[in-house]
């Protein structure tokens, strides 16, 4: 009994499969023509449509040339937003790359306005950032960035000028230790610069309205002493300022300073107290109320020029330090004009198209042949009546009865 449900089974099985190729043969020139006419249109589609290019170069950014960190990135203030979430040297890298000033620059540079058919600057940079395609190889370093454009020669062009733009960036930016510590001496050094020019120009004009004024030897040492150590107090504190954008408190180097900073201070207060034992200060009183005045002017002077020398220096060496930590970007490969598009692929769409083309007349077949079995049966097509009658909106309740009846 179980092998003739078995065989009884396997019948209906070919059966069906026998009445599925039927179907299929039935409707052939729709299943062929359907799929054909869509492959053939997309075809014609996507010869139609826009190409679009990409072009890429490869650089490369040695780790050990920047020291940038965590702590640094979180660090950089105003740039915050422009970094948005970088969290590596090369994510880092990669905002800059795609930020708004380069995009500005590169807008001007090949006109992408026009280029683009945008009304405003704005539309321009968020077509542009939408075509700019960039990644890294976290293995490796390397750093992949590259341009899409209906012109593959722009494209190249423009990929190669981001990295241009990236060099003139990064050279304006604070983003290592030695460069906060430039740009924070270099404005410093300027204030130095003008105070000095200051006290020079009232020195000048209070020895044309008195005459020279000739002190001893010993009172001009004892100025000059003292200028020097304010100078050097104020070098050490303008040091300890800058060494605390980028180190904590409990960093040795700043212990270091502070502790250098107050012996500086004692020693200043030392030679300014006229009881000391070991004070060679010349009292104010013993002087001609003339020769006190230049005094000050003298000290004014002496301790903007040693203030201005020693800033001077640091900023030389912060200058170095920066040369020598600068970021090198290294091209590995410079982007050339792309010789094939890479959208639309026209074998992709017409495959796809194909495809769907064969499960629409797929679904269609089965509706058709669906609605030919209906049509033959007698039961079927009093549901369809029924259905009519409740559709439509003239239905009534004699309606109802008779559809019960049915």
């Amino acid at each position: 009994m179980e092998e003739n449900f078995e065989k009884k089974r396997e019948e209906e099985d070919e059966i069906n499969l026998l009445d599925l190729l039927i179907v299929l043969a039935k409707h052939k020139k729709l299943i062929i023509g359907g799929t054909l006419g869509a492959g053939v249109i997309m075809v014609v589609i996507s010869l139609i449509m826009t190409p679009i290019y990409l072009a890429e170069t490869k650089i490369y950014i040695p780790q050990s040339s920047n020291s940038i960190s965590a702590q640094m990135i979180s660090q950089l203030g105003p740039m915050a937003g422009l970094v948005g979430a970088a969290k590596t040297p090369n994510d880092l890298y990669i905002e800059i790359l795609k930020s708004r000033p380069a995009r500005d620059r590169i807008i001007e540079r090949f006109g992408l306005m026009k280029a683009y058919a945008t009304k405003s600057q704005e539309q321009a940079e968020q077509a542009l950032l939408a075509n700019i395609k960039a990644r890294q190889d976290l293995k490796s370093g390397v750093i992949t960035f590259g341009v899409e454009d209906t012109d593959p020669k722009r494209s190249a062009a423009m990929a190669n000028a981001f990295i241009e733009e990236f060099r003139n960036l990064n050279k304006a930016l604070a983003l290592t230790e030695a460069s906060q510590r430039r740009l924070f001496f270099e404005e410093q050094l300027e204030n130095a610069k003008d105070s000095l020019a200051k006290a020079e120009n009232a020195m000048q004009s209070f020895q044309e309205a008195t005459g020279a004024v000739k002190i001893d030897a010993q009172a001009s040492a004892v100025i000059e002493g003292i200028a020097q150590l304010r100078a050097l107090i104020a070098a050490k504190e303008v040091q300890l300022r800058v060494m605390r954008t980028y180190s904590t408190p409990q960093n040795p180097d700043i212990q270091r300073a502070e502790e250098e900073l107050k012996g500086l201070r004692a020693q200043m207060r030392q030679m300014e107290s006229k009881n000391s034992s070991d004070s060679v200060i010349v009292p104010t009183g013993n002087l001609p109320s003339t020769g006190t005045e230049y005094l000050r002017h003298m000290r004014d002077l002496k301790y903007n020029e040693t203030l201005y020398e020693l800033l001077l220096t640091q900023y030389q060496s912060a200058k170095l330090d920066e040369a020598r930590y600068a970021t090198v970007v290294q091209i590995i490969e410079k982007a050339q004009t792309p010789e094939r598009k890479i959208r639309p692929r026209s074998s992709i769409l017409v495959v796809s198209a194909m495809i769907l083309s064969l499960l629409v007349s797929l679904c269609v077949i089965i509706f058709l042949e669906y609605r030919e079995k209906a049509s033959h049966d007698l039961e079927n097509i009093k549901k369809y009546d029924i259905l009519r009658s409740y559709l439509s909106f003239g239905h009534t309740e004699k309606e109802d009865s008779k559809n019960k009846l049915l």
